[in-house]
């Protein structure tokens, strides 16, 4: 596996997001979104996610790739949010899934 950019997996994980770009999220919302990507997939897991909808919809995402790459680009500079240390924790809530489907990131 090929070493990455922060900036690139925080990208992958708002493409794979709820969020969406109509919503014109600050950086606050957009640090949310990400964590929230990141802590239900997993760098691979957003990676495997925006892979499938470039196969899937290569149109749409494509842009909302753009979108996402210049949002996060906003971060740059901002201070990191405090975040709670991270656990490992098998139960059934730390599996589910914020999103409510990649039908989401069609819209965007």
């Amino acid at each position: 596996m090929y070493p990455r950019s922060v900036r690139a997996l925080q990208a992958d994980a708002l493409f794979v997001s709820v969020l969406q770009r109509g919503d014109e999220p600050n950086a606050g919302e957009i640090w949310r979104a990400v964590t929230a990507a990141l802590t239900a997939y997993g760098g691979a897991g957003c990676a495997e996610r925006v892979a499938q909808e470039f196969g899937d919809h290569p149109e749409t995402a494509a842009v909302r790739m753009r979108w996402a790459r210049a949002a996060v680009a906003i971060l740059e500079g901002q201070p990191v949010p405090r975040t709670r240390p991270m656990v490992a924790d098998e139960s059934p809530a730390s599996r589910r899934n914020p999103a409510t489907g990649l039908s989401a990131i069609r819209s965007a």
